[in-house]
């Protein structure tokens, strides 16, 4: 489809519909003034903000409040459906970001939406409330949010032990020697890593293997028993184990849920785009 430019701060509606098919890079950093319910309808995207990275999996939905400066990275070709709206429009997201989950419903509701583009949307009343139902509905669900978050680190020390433990994900990483490669004893990191994230080397470390598992199996073609080699899983059957803990599902279901083929509503605007802004 041929691209579209719109500044979505400029549009009169008070809530509409984009799609975005985004190619493979990391978007520019950005804020709205308008909240933002995006979807995604094909591929994983990592969503960037201050307060740590969300990994928004294929079929899943994110809220993020406005004014929340964000970008969004993708490391394969992804499909991105946004509802946007204005403060006065509805409620604000509870909290700058939220991962959800999507049932079959919301999800047809939200690529139903995308008839109402910001032109559509100024003329059009029953638009208007189709779009804060489907708010409304992204809202409750966004109570139960799903565990996608990785915290930031503060201080210079943790960032690096924790560039170490992303680059490392695969290999039997220890804390001691993450410490020392970083500069400092596994007791200081085990303190700073308690402030400042509030999470355990150990959960730390399986949170960033599962979340880099979910981006992997979200890549169509992609074995389960490769991505748990690549993890450092003694067995597949381990690794199935422990992504199913994590993400509610099998790597399998997971997969090919994630491999689905989205529904593209016909005549929506669609702004084909380097990363996302």
């Amino acid at each position: 489809m041929r691209a579209h430019h719109v500044d979505v701060d400029r549009v009169t509606a008070p809530a509409f519909a984009l799609a975005d098919e985004l190619t493979p890079g990391a978007g520019a950093w950005h804020a709205h003034r308008r909240h933002q319910l995006l979807f995604a309808a094909e591929g994983a995207l990592r969503l960037e903000l201050e307060e740590g990275v969300w990994l928004l999996p294929p079929r899943r939905a994110a809220l993020i409040r406005a004014r929340v400066a964000h970008r969004v990275d993708v490391d394969h070709a992804a499909s991105l459906r946004t509802i946007y709206w204005a403060p006065r429009f509805a409620p604000a997201p509870r909290a700058p970001c939220v991962v959800l989950a999507v049932d079959a419903l919301t999800r047809e509701m939200i690529l139903h939406a995308m008839r109402w583009r910001p032109r559509e949307a100024a003329r059009d009343a029953s638009g208007r409330r189709f779009l804060r139902v489907l708010i409304e509905i992204a809202q409750r669900r966004a109570a139960d949010p799903l565990p996608m978050h990785l915290p930031p680190p503060r201080s210079d020390e943790l960032r690096r032990a924790l560039s170490i433990v992303h680059a490392r994900l695969g290999d039997p990483l220890r804390a001691a020697d993450v410490a020392r490669s970083a500069g400092m004893s596994e007791r200081t990191m085990a303190r700073r890593m308690e402030v400042e994230l509030s999470l355990s080397f150990r959960d730390y470390l399986h949170a960033a293997r599962m979340l880099r598992a979910m981006e992997r199996l979200a890549v169509p073609g992609t074995r389960v028993a490769e991505v748990a080699t690549e993890l450092g899983f003694a067995t597949p059957s381990a690794f199935t184990h422990a992504f199913a803990r994590f993400a509610g599902e099998t790597p399998r279901d997971y997969s090919a849920r994630s491999s689905a083929t989205a529904v593209h509503t016909a005549g929506s605007p669609t702004r084909r785009k380097t990363g996302y802004a």
